[in-house]
């Protein structure tokens, strides 16, 4: 083999792995764009039990209300800022949240917390429906229940903030 053929064979098997691998990466990217920050519109978490509702939050209007220890409701207004609203956008960026499927129900009876994360968009809109219970995949639970806490927490902080 000549010098030169060496040189073709060797930038085919780099470069041509290479194109194929940032023509699938960005193919994904440019498939989850329109869930953009700039049109991001607010973002509803619901937690129950069974039939019962224990905790709602809708970070558009600000209307949260949960059971406190003694099932008393109740309601407040909890404004979020527009970093937190970032970050919990960021989160599940990180998280891979647009890729996860629509419904991880692990319990049937009804006996496990189960929550509903949306993320709404100007053009479209995310739906997740988690249990505490699912087990299929673990490490699918374990993002789930990771971005769970993680509003939970930035909705304590943005309560804690408007006192």
């Amino acid at each position: 083999m000549s010098d030169r053929n060496k040189k073709i064979f060797l930038i085919t098997c780099i470069a041509v792995p290479f194109l194929l691998y940032c023509v699938y990466y960005y193919s994904i990217m440019i498939k989850n764009a329109p869930f953009k920050f700039s049109e991001f519109e607010n973002i509803t978490l619901k937690a129950e039990v069974g039939n019962h509702l224990d905790k709602s939050f809708d970070s558009k209007s600000g209307d949260y209300q949960y059971l406190n220890t003694r099932d008393s409701l109740i309601k407040m207004n909890v404004k979020m800022t527009k970093d937190d609203l970032l970050y919990l956008h960021r989160k599940a960026v990180d998280l891979g949240f647009w890729n996860w499927p629509e419904e991880m129900i692990g319990d049937t009876s009804g006996k496990a917390p189960r929550y509903t994360i949306a993320y709404h968009y100007q053009r479209k809109s995310k739906t997740v429906t988690v249990d505490a219970a699912y087990e299929a995949d673990p490490k699918l639970k374990g993002a789930s229940l990771e971005l769970i806490k993680t509003i939970n927490t930035a909705i304590a902080d943005a309560a804690d903030r408007g006192r």
